[in-house]
């Protein structure tokens, strides 16, 4: 994650140097003379165009370090999405962050390099799903995980996302609330549960004669919703035995969209920015991170000394849809201009200032 604007060299040759420096242990050399030429190319127009890229931590290596003028995971990127003065906004994620950008911003012109930018977690619940669960729990307020689309954010009281979801819980209960609707993802809904003390609970608000489950009574309940992310609920409690079969040293970091299971087996479980923090507060160590790869791609590009192990296999496809070549075309073109109808957009509003308030 950067906080202050990333500056690249102007020129090819100087960019497929930058890129060379940090990524020849990553990225093929021939690779990197490509990509060179088109992150100039897209540097050029964004001075001319007065526009701002933010990357997410899912992007690929090549893209990551040459053309973002801030990189993080969503929370952070929303931070800045809510500031930026620039004419446009490219939005190097998925549709909902990109989304997130235009409700935050509503003036600025928000580009997103892609038809589609989907999201397993995205598509699982809709904001209809959100009424009919709240009118088995009425009165509890509604927590949404980023990770959703705009009506959705509309339909809630808050929004979250994993590096801070904890914190909207407890804030939460601080204030009373015995029960809390936490959506759409059941394996965050379930790690938060864990953590905070919550009873939790996958009622089905379409069932004949559906009715609210109230769990055990003895603790404050969680009504979760059966969305996962196709990423990180591939990952295994195997993955870990068979990683600290090979290598008994290995410190095992997992996000928490990973199941309840993989999470309790592994050393830190955190966000994006959280396991940055991890791995730099640790100078030493051999490392396993169970979150998409490009991830793993960009941390083992920052500390080239380490040993990061990752499952290269398990990538996102939404956020590979992402590329340099469709960053060009988009902020050359003005390509996929993000729009948030003004009745959702003031409401799904409300759920994002709260959300970046409380931490």
């Amino acid at each position: 994650m950067t906080t202050a604007v990333i500056e690249y060299p102007a020129d090819v040759a100087g960019l497929y140097e930058h890129l060379k420096k940090r990524l020849a242990h990553v990225v093929p050399d021939f690779e990197l003379r490509l990509k060179a030429e088109v992150a100039a190319e897209i540097n050029r127009i964004k001075k001319e165009k007065h526009a701002v890229i933010l990357g997410h931590n899912y992007m690929e290596p090549a893209l990551f370090h040459s053309v973002p003028d801030f990189t993080g995971d969503s929370l952070y990127l929303s931070r800045v999405s809510a500031k930026a003065q620039a004419e446009r906004i490219v939005f190097c994620g998925v549709r909902f962050m990109a989304e997130t950008a235009k409700i935050l911003n509503p003036t600025r012109t928000v580009l997103l390099p892609t038809k589609k930018g989907g999201c397993s977690l995205a598509a699982s619940i809709t904001a209809a799903d959100v009424h009919a669960l709240r009118a088995l729990y009425p009165g509890a307020p509604v927590v949404t995980y980023v990770n959703c689309y705009a009506d959705v954010k509309a339909a809630s009281d808050y929004c979250c996302t994993s590096g801070n979801a904890h914190e909207v819980v407890r804030h939460l209960l601080k204030a009373g609330h015995k029960t809390i609707l936490f959506l759409p993802d059941e394996y965050l809904s379930g790690n938060i549960a864990r953590e905070v003390g919550m009873d939790i609970v996958f009622p089905n608000p379409y069932a004949k004669n559906a009715k609210a489950e109230m769990g055990s009574g003895t603790k404050p309940l969680m009504v979760g919703w059966k969305g996962r992310c196709e990423v990180h609920e591939r990952f295994t409690v195997d993955d870990i035995l068979n990683a600290r079969k090979q290598f008994p040293d290995v410190l095992v970091l997992s996000h928490p969209e990973c199941s309840p299971e993989v999470v309790k087996a592994s050393d830190y479980a955190g966000s994006t920015t959280q396991m940055l923090k991890y791995i730099d507060e640790r100078k030493s160590g051999r490392l396993l991170l169970l979150t998409e790869c490009s991830m793993a791609d960009n941390i083992t590009s920052q500390n080239p000394d380490r040993e990061i192990l990752r499952i290269c296999s398990i990538r996102c496809p939404h956020m590979g849809e992402i590329t340099l070549e469709e960053t060009l075309e988009s902020l050359k073109h003005d390509r996929e201009i993000i729009e948030v109808p003004e009745a959702i957009r003031a409401k799904a509003r409300l759920a994002l200032d709260r959300m970046i308030e409380i931490g």
